[in-house]
C-alpha cells in the first residue's frame, strides 16, 4: 500500500475491551472490531479511552490504545474535563497526522470539544436514545451535552436506521445520516462443536430492565409449567433499577413462581473469550430487549449458528428475519414468547435451520469484513473532500 493511501483515524470512547481498562461493553466490542478492521487493511487506529484510573498507553492487536486518566476540576467539571481531553488528543493528532476522530454519541462526550480535523459522530444509541424508548425523562444536562455535540459534529452516522430516524427526532436534527451497520468477526465467531445443554435457555447482557428481562422472567415462568425441566441460565452484571431503585436481579426474582426458581442459574460475569462456549452450549438464546441499536449480542449468537428469539422492536427488522433466522416477538407478550421457546425446545432440526441461516445472514451482510469496507469507504470519502 503506498503511504498516501493509508488512513490514521482516532477513536475516542468510554470504553474499550482490554484487562488494562475498566469494564467494557457492546459499545466497546463494536468499536474493537472497526479499529483491528482498519488494522487487517493496514491502516492504523487510535482509541483515545477516556474516564480511565490510569494514564498509559500500549498496542492490542495492532491498535494503538491511548488511555486516559479521569481528572476532577473544582467547578464546571462536565466543561473542563472535556477541553483537557480536547487538549491531550490534539496533540496526538499533530504528532501522528490522524486525518479524523470519531466518538460515540452517549452523554455528549465529545461536546466542547474541535478539533482541527472532521469529527464524526457515530450513533450507538444516546442517553436520550435509550430514556425515549424506556418512557423516562432524561436528564437535562445529558440531553443538552448530547445535543450540543451532535449538531456541532461535522458527519453523522448510525448503526441502525431506526437509530438515526428516531435521534433525528429527539434532538431535532436537520443533518444527513448514513447508516452503517455494526459488524462482527465471523472468524471468530463461528459454530461450535459440542454438546448442547438440552433444554438450556441463555440471556446474557446487562441485567437490567431496558434489556427486557423482567419480561422474560413472566415467559420463563408459563415455559416452564409446560417444560418443567426447562432451565435458565443469566449472564451479565446487575443494575440498579432505573424505576424501582433496587437490583434488577433482585426483581427477576420476585417475578419467578417457585417452580421457575429452581430452574434459573446466575453468573455475574465472565471473562469475554469464554461466552462463546455458554453460546454453543445453549440449547436456544433468548434476548428480548426493548431498547438497543444494532446490538452485537445478536450479532454474536447469529455468527455461531444459534437459534435466536428476540424482541420485534424497531431496529430489529434490519437485523433479524423473522423465521429465518429465528422468531422475533413483542417481549411483552408473554404467551407468544414462551410459545416460541416451547416450539423450539421441541424441535431440534428446526433450530438447528435457523441457526445455518442466522449464520449465513450475517456472514453475507454484517461481517467485520463487509462492514470495515463500507467504513473504509465512508471514512475516504470525508478525508479526499
Amino acid at each position: 500500500m503506498h503511504i498516501c493511501d493509508m488512513l490514521s483515524i482516532g477513536f475516542l470512547t468510554p470504553e474499550y475491551p482490554h484487562p488494562e481498562l475498566s469494564r467494557s461493553g457492546g459499545l466497546g466490542t463494536s468499536i474493537k472490531n472497526l479499529a483491528t478492521g482498519l488494522v487487517s487493511y493496514e491502516h492504523n487506529a487510535t482509541i483515545f479511552v477516556v474516564g480511565q484510573d490510569k494514564e498509559c498507553h500500549f498496542f492490542d492487536e495492532g491498535v494503538k490504545i491511548v488511555s486516559i486518566k479521569k481528572e476532577i476540576h473544582f467547578a464546571f467539571n462536565w466543561y473542563l474535563e472535556r477541553k483537557r481531553i480536547q487538549r491531550i488528543i490534539q496533540r496526538y493528532i499533530d504528532a501522528e497526522e490522524i486525518q479524523l476522530i470519531e466518538a460515540p454519541d452517549w452523554t455528549g462526550i465529545p461536546a466542547f470539544m474541535k478539533f482541527d480535523i472532521p469529527l464524526i459522530i457515530r450513533l450507538n444509541g444516546s442517553d436520550g436514545y435509550f430514556c425515549y424508548l424506556d418512557g423516562r425523562k432524561q436528564k437535562w444536562k445529558h440531553h443538552f451535552l448530547e445535543g450540543k455535540a451532535l449538531k456541532s459534529a461535522d458527519y453523522i452516522v448510525s448503526v441502525s436506521t431506526f437509530t438515526a430516524d428516531l435521534t433525528k427526532k429527539i434532538f431535532k436534527l436537520n443533518s444527513s445520516i448514513e447508516t452503517i451497520h455494526n459488524g462482527v468477526d465471523v472468524d471468530v465467531f463461528k459454530p461450535i462443536e459440542t454438546d448442547i445443554n438440552e433444554g438450556q435457555l441463555l440471556y446474557y447482557g446487562t441485567i437490567i430492565r431496558k434489556k427486557g428481562v423482567l419480561e422474560l422472567a413472566k415467559a420463563f415462568n408459563l415455559v416452564v409449567q409446560k417444560a418443567p425441566t426447562t432451565t435458565l441460565l443469566l449472564i451479565g452484571k446487575d443494575a440498579v433499577d432505573v424505576f424501582d431503585k433496587i437490583s434488577t436481579l433482585d426483581i427477576f426474582f420476585s417475578i419467578l413462581s417457585e417452580q421457575a426458581k429452581k430452574q434459573v442459574s446466575y453468573l455475574a460475569e465472565v471473562p469475554y473469550k469464554e461466552i462463546q462456549i455458554y453460546i454453543a452450549k445453549a440449547h436456544i438464546v433468548v434476548l428480548p430487549s426493548f431498547a438497543e441499536a444494532f446490538p452485537m449480542t445478536w450479532l454474536e449468537t447469529l455468527a455461531m449458528g444459534k437459534a435466536l428469539i428476540s424482541s420485534d422492536i424497531g431496529w430489529t427488522e434490519e437485523l433479524m428475519v423473522d423465521g429465518k433466522t429465528g422468531y422475533t416477538v413483542n417481549p411483552k407478550n408473554h404467551n407468544e414468547f414462551s410459545e416460541k421457546i416451547l416450539k423450539l425446545l421441541g424441535d431440534l432440526e428446526l433450530c438447528e435451520a435457523f441457526g445455518k441461516s442466522g449464520r449465513d445472514h450475517v456472514a453475507d451482510n454484517f461481517s467485520s469484513k463487509i462492514i470495515t469496507e463500507q467504513n473504509l469507504k465512508y471514512y475516504k470519502s470525508i478525508i479526499l473532500k
